[in-house]
């Protein structure tokens, strides 16, 4: 999924000017044609992820300073380019001063916009990066910190911010570098806990003899070596919340006395006489099926269900591919300013391919693909060449439903030049589903829609060849648009050409 730009101009020429610019510079489109629209649309419940608005400033009613000023009141951070027919020095600096991040004087050329919209998303990335850093490390990360636009992570999503507003125990399930711990983090910082101490522990990092001294502290001379007295990870977490990363890999002995803990709200230190009192919210993690690890005899059973209270299961990398576009976007900014490196960008080429990977490593190694990329870059903009690790991995292909109907393959498609992050992912085959979740069979015209869609992403809305690709004329086309709701299609058709 490419960014996504909001476009507010109450001028019906240059909104379809401007929109088809940016879709050619590989980005989605949400146009409205007012300030109030664009609001609303920034502001809804269910609103969709905007990563950017280009703002006309002369609008009827809600103009364009006023979109800036109800947005700085919301606490919106997205990027905004404002345009105007009127270029003086006034505008551009009260324009400048409301929290606009750049400016066009219509009508705006292409290289320009796209300069723009390429340095708005690359320096809104870099400032996500480092808010996310900064909360990670004061204990204050929250949901909004997590980046994802996939549906399969929604349900997750929803399940954790629930569960942040009480102290129920969760577990998180996922494959290794899912992001596991960002969401432990996530679930603090959303919580009544996050001015308490966050605590993680490493379960399968720490020697079998030195667990329970870690977790629970010990005495002076508790045992050998044993110098000073240490309070333990428990009491260090009083108040807030505990994070046992790797749960699984606990011995025996120790899940005993985490059990106890967990029971009684207390901890007893080794070589201690007096149980403590602790108050502490438990989340665990494991890149394991805990239940598979009860069956097997390597954790005890009344110790799971004392954690699986809430089980969280976070999709692997490969189940979310539409985030990878901005997950790069994030680490690039991210890597290209720690490193002092002026790259601007990677290359639709890819970035389509990038997108078709399995990642075992999943997000971690991503990050480190990206990371290793920026420093043995030689251009200014990341490409294929940069990635030589993973050149050579098969292009991993998305699961396909039962009954699934094959698109014929297709290669990456050309794009506009310099073109830069975040662009679409074109799959290298489409999958048409041909059932609904429930087995029966999808209605035609649902099917066709779709069809008309991915035409439109893959000729990058380019509607007469659309029209001539598809076999049916132009006026068949936009009239199918109108009829599906798909907005910002509508306008004068062609003879219909068959």
């Amino acid at each position: 999924m490419a960014a996504c730009i909001l476009i507010a101009d109450d001028d019906a020429v240059a909104r379809r000017l401007v929109e088809n610019m940016v879709q050619k510079c590989g980005y989605e489109t949400i146009v409205v044609e007012s300030g109030d629209a664009a609001i609303a649309t920034l502001t809804a419940p269910d609103a969709p992820a905007i990563d950017g608005v280009i703002l006309d400033l002369v609008m009827p009613g809600l103009d364009g300073m006023g979109v800036l000023a109800k947005i700085r009141e919301a606490g919106l951070s997205v990027p905004v380019i404002v345009q105007t027919a009127h270029g003086g020095i006034d505008n551009v600096i009260s324009a400048m001063r409301a929290g606009a991040a750049d400016f066009v004087v219509k009508p705006v050329g292409m290289e320009r916009l796209q300069v723009c919209l390429r340095n708005a998303l690359n320096t809104s990335a870099l400032k996500g990066e480092l808010q996310r850093i900064r909360h990670s490390r004061e204990g204050r990360l929250t949901f909004s910190d997590i980046i994802t636009r996939a549906d399969a992570m929604e349900p997750v999503m929803r399940a954790a911010q629930k569960a942040a507003n009480s102290s129920i125990p969760v577990l998180i399930e996922g494959e290794s570098g899912v992001g596991k711990e960002m969401f432990a983090r996530a679930i603090h910082g959303s919580g009544e806990r996050k001015a308490k101490p966050f605590v993680a522990v490493n379960c399968g990092a720490i020697p079998d003899n030195l667990v329970e001294s870690i977790l629970f502290g010990h005495e002076k001379g508790a045992f050998t070596g044993a110098t000073e007295r240490h309070t333990g990870k428990f009491v260090e977490a009083h108040g807030g919340t505990l994070f046992l990363d790797e749960v699984s890999e606990l011995p025996l002995t120790a899940q005993v006395k985490l059990l106890r803990a967990l029971q009684e709200g207390a901890v007893e230190a080794v070589g201690g006489r007096k149980p403590v009192k602790v108050d502490v919210r438990i989340v665990s993690a494991t890149n394991r099926k805990l239940l598979e690890r009860v069956k097997q005899g390597h954790f005890r059973e009344d110790l799971f269900y004392r954690l699986h209270v809430l089980p969280l299961t976070i999709p692997s990398l490969r189940a979310r591919r539409e985030d990878i576009p901005h997950l790069l976007r994030h680490f690039l900014a991210r890597f290209a300013a720690e490193e002092n490196r002026a790259i601007t960008g990677i290359s639709g080429e890819a970035v389509a391919h990038l997108a078709q990977l399995d990642w075992p490593g999943n997000i971690r190694q991503l990050e480190n693909a990206v990371y290793r990329a920026v420093v043995m870059s030689e251009g200014d903009q990341l490409g294929l060449a940069d990635f030589p690790l993973l050149t050579s991995q098969q292009h991993a292909m998305t699961e396909i439903p039962t009954a699934p109907l094959m698109l014929e393959p297709i290669a990456a498609p050309s794009l506009v030049s310099g073109n830069e992050i975040p662009i679409a992912p074109l799959p290298l085959a489409g999958s048409l589903s041909m059932l609904t979740p429930t087995g029966d069979v999808r209605p035609l015209e649902e099917m066709e829609n779709e069809i008309i869609r991915f035409a439109i992403s893959h000729y990058r809305g380019q509607m007469s060849e659309v029209a001539r690709r598809l076999k049916i004329g132009r006026s068949t086309l936009y009239r199918k648009l109108d009829e599906a709701g798909v907005p910002g299609h509508g306008g004068k058709s062609g003879e219909e050409t068959h």
